[in-house]
């Protein structure tokens, strides 16, 4: 599942270098200029799951394989991105591309850093960015109107309904408001669907504070956070700076060591990735057995043949039934053979829901 997340917000708030904090695939230039980044950086990230470690522990593989989600680093966006200004077409394409948007905020004070925005301001810098995708989201939803209205006032059923829900969003984005906020059911959805529109896609933001703030957040990251809770989004607090120091040490005592010393239970972006990794509706399964133990993602409310096809097509063309032990009970029983023993290890058919953390093995034919 090729899932991804973009990372958006002004030049200079840190997106290239919580970019490099949490890939571990590629790294972004990260320099004090505008438009540094101009073609879209990608990166594989590793999910953090204690779960995953836990079963390593206990089953001792060959290997470990974690589940993984894409980021992709998007330049700087700036005031008029929407017609054009800074190559602001090509940026808002690269945004259209992406399943969910990490909106990055600068909330600290430093005179070395270029700012052209005046006083530091991270609600008036998310409105500039706000602005911009809804102007985008704007001119498409208006586009697809001037197609769609002629036959629509004709008698179409179908495109009447559809124009009905399109000047609702139009109406909604010429307020200044975020389609998201509309909470479209799928009925209604299906009008904007093909449109990709920019507003339409979750978002988290990441308050990207001064070193003194990284724990505690400070009065920009209060007000940032005043906004995110309204909108019923999360918030991250962090210094990416620090993140990237992190990640650029390999000796893992020197990581823990690092840590020590900045009183970090553990590095931040792991919280960031896994309210990402929640933010895209995504869950996991389990494989574990002595040549591999591999995390898999699959969709919050997939059924078992779904779940086996990100294994491989054949295994839900060919379902017969699943082999299920709950995380919990793996722990507490320390293998498959003594959960099987215990009464532990159920058989569910087609119609499962698969929770998460649970360690699945497949019967198939075909």
């Amino acid at each position: 599942m090729a899932l991804q997340a973009g990372i958006v917000g002004l030049p200079n708030v840190g997106k290239s270098t919580l970019f490099n904090a949490v890939s571990n695939s590629a790294k972004a230039q990260a320099s004090n200029y505008r438009f540094c980044t101009i073609d879209p950086n990608v990166g594989l990230v590793d999910v953090p799951d204690p779960r995953l470690d836990k079963l390593a522990e206990l089953v001792n593989p060959q290997r470990v394989v974690p589940t993984q989600i894409e980021i992709v680093d998007i330049a700087g966006l700036v005031r008029g991105a929407s017609k054009g200004e800074g190559l602001g077409n090509k940026f808002l394409a690269n945004i259209r591309e992406v399943d969910a948007i990490i909106h990055v905020v600068r909330c600290f004070e430093d005179e070395n850093v270029l700012r052209e925005e005046g006083a530091i301001n991270p609600v008036g810098d998310k409105e500039i960015i706000d602005t911009e995708l809804q102007l985008k989201d704007l001119d498409s939803v208006e586009k697809k109107i001037s197609r769609i209205e002629k036959q629509a006032r004709a008698g179409d059923a179908k495109l009447k309904a559809e124009l009905e829900t399109l000047l609702m969003c139009k109406e909604h984005l010429e307020k200044g408001r975020n389609i998201r906020e509309l909470g479209l059911g799928t009925d209604l959805r299906g009008a904007i669907a093909d449109l990709f529109l920019l507003t339409e896609k979750p978002v988290l933001y990441v308050a990207n504070v001064d070193e003194p703030s990284m724990h505690t957040g400070n009065q920009y990251s209060a007000r940032l956070k005043e906004v995110a809770d309204r909108e019923g989004a999360g918030l991250i607090i962090m210094n990416n700076s620090i993140e990237a120091q992190i990640t650029e040490l390999e000796d893992p005592a020197d990581k823990q060591m690092f840590m020590e010393e900045y009183h970090m239970a553990e590095p931040a972006l792991h919280r960031l990735i896994r309210s990402v990794y929640k933010l895209l509706t995504l869950q996991t399964y389990f494989t574990a057995g002595e040549k591999e133990v591999r995390a898999w993602t699959i969709h919050e409310g997939w059924k078992a043949p779904q779940a086996a096809s990100v294994i491989h097509t054949d295994f839900e063309k060919g379902f017969i039934k699943a082999e299920v032990i709950a995380f919990d009970d793996f722990v507490k029983y320390g293998s498959e053979a003594a959960c099987r023993d215990n009464g532990k290890l159920r058989i569910e058919g087609k119609e499962y829901l698969v929770k998460d953390g649970d360690i699945m093995h497949f019967r198939f034919n075909v």
